[in-house]
């Protein structure tokens, strides 16, 4: 007698990786009546991700508000991620219209607290087994199609099938490596340093980051009063920042216009960096297969988009699978529907990213919008919805806003700007 369609699979889905994107996925996908095992190849329910920007941009705000995680952030301590950003023209200091509603918003706080609050949601969430210690090792396959995984676990090696798996698993992906889905690599022609520091106070107490063209800075205020500084500089530089780390990376703080006062800050981490960090694509299904967060697109951490989108892109696969995925529908059907919003809503971005990676400069476009953003309060709150990922490139460069752009510009012509930052005068 042939077994029901169920009974052929130990779960509905399985997720490799219990970082953000996992865990949220875990979680939505349980709440709409699917069965999840989460796999973590690490044994430790409070491992966290150390190379992060600890941000979360304002467009993942609404899988926050659905996760029910936002009373839980503010408890421990996450900080509403208010910026000002530092250019040639000045500084651009997005604020609400008056009489007009709060800017959207969403969190600054560091994964050591972030990880292990989302992974343990999930795991409380009925119809979610979060099985740490578990990692992939191969896929089950038949045909063509995935049909599970197999996973080194503490009791040894073990298969488990499912309609669905999904990479969580990071840049580096096995889920991905196995099932034959390469990335598309775009250069990234900066390196990146960061570290944490408490007691450092910063204009307004909120983020700031400064475009110094090519090279970028930004610093975070954090959860627990922690700050997180990061230098992302032209790899042009590395040799002789390498030469002496951190006298370059102090040198390099002190150097910026409003530095936040470093020498007088308590400093809690290594300063700890990467020199290789290429964006990397791929596309986010294949038979059996789904990819959310750097499995499917690994953004330039200059933007700090990853942790947003690790969350967005979870919400849009529950939203397209979960049906399917617990046996009513057709699971290839709503995994091309889930393909076809990760492009649309991300292609463009990352398209953008790849071109400034090249540690350019700004080109026309952008040095229209960003000192028309440092001389008016409008085109300011514009900027801020586009770095929120609250809207798209077209949307951002789109007609209306570049010729209100153009006409501030004219209207401010002829003005003084501050001084340029002198990348190379630490060098």
């Amino acid at each position: 007698m042939t077994k029901p369609e169920s009974a052929r699979y130990d779960y509905d889905v399985v997720i490799s990786g219990a970082g953000l994107a996992g865990s949220a996925a875990a979680t939505l996908l349980a709440r709409r009546g699917v069965r999840v095992a989460l796999l973590e190849r690490r044994s430790d329910p409070a491992a966290y991700k150390v190379l992060c920007t600890h941000s979360i941009h304002a467009g993942a705000y609404p899988v926050l508000d659905e996760l029910g995680l936002v009373p839980a952030l503010e408890k421990a301590g996450a900080v509403r991620n208010e910026v000002r950003w530092y250019t040639r023209w000045g500084w651009i200091q997005p604020r609400p219209a008056p009489a007009g509603p709060e800017l959207p918003y969403a969190y600054n706080i560091r994964r050591s607290t972030l990880d292990p609050l989302i992974r343990s949601h999930a795991a409380d969430t009925p119809g979610v087994d979060l099985l740490l210690g578990h990692h992939v090792t191969g896929l089950v396959r038949k045909a063509g199609r995935t049909l599970g995984v197999r996973a080194s676990t503490p009791r040894g090696e073990r298969e488990i099938r499912a309609r669905l798996v999904v990479g969580a698993d990071g840049k580096d992906s096995a889920v991905a490596k196995f099932a034959g889905v390469p990335a598309r690599l775009d250069e990234n022609a900066r390196f990146g340093y960061l570290a944490h520091f408490r007691n450092l106070p910063l204009h307004g107490g909120i983020s700031h980051i400064w475009f110094l063209e090519p090279d970028m800075a930004y610093a975070f205020p954090n959860d627990d009063g922690v700050t997180v500084i990061a230098m992302l500089l032209d790899k042009k530089r590395l040799p002789a920042f390498r030469e002496d780390l951190e006298g370059s990376f102090f040198a390099l703080v002190r150097a910026l216009p409003e530095a936040p006062p470093i020498d007088s800050a308590e400093r809690i981490t290594k300063i700890i960096g990467t020199v290789n960090y290429p964006l990397q694509s791929r596309k986010p299904t294949a038979p059996g297969v789904a990819f959310i967060g750097d499995a499917a697109l690994t953004g330039d951490p200059l933007w700090g988009v990853g942790c947003g989108w690790a969350l967005q892109t979870a919400q849009w696969l529950a939203e397209a699978v979960a049906p399917a995925a617990a046996g009513r529908g057709d699971l290839d059907r709503a995994l091309v529907v889930y393909a076809r919003r990760h492009r649309r809503r991300l292609r463009g971005h990352q398209y953008l990213a790849a071109d400034f990676a090249k540690a350019r400069p700004f080109n026309p476009l952008e040095r229209l919008m960003f000192s028309a953003a440092a001389r008016d309060e409008s085109v300011a709150r514009h900027m801020h919805l586009f770095a929120s990922r609250l809207i798209g490139p077209l949307r951002f460069l789109n007609p209306v806003a570049l010729a209100k752009a153009s006409a501030v510009n004219i209207k401010h012509r002829g003005e003084t700007v501050p001084p340029p930052y002198l990348t190379h005068a630490s060098s």
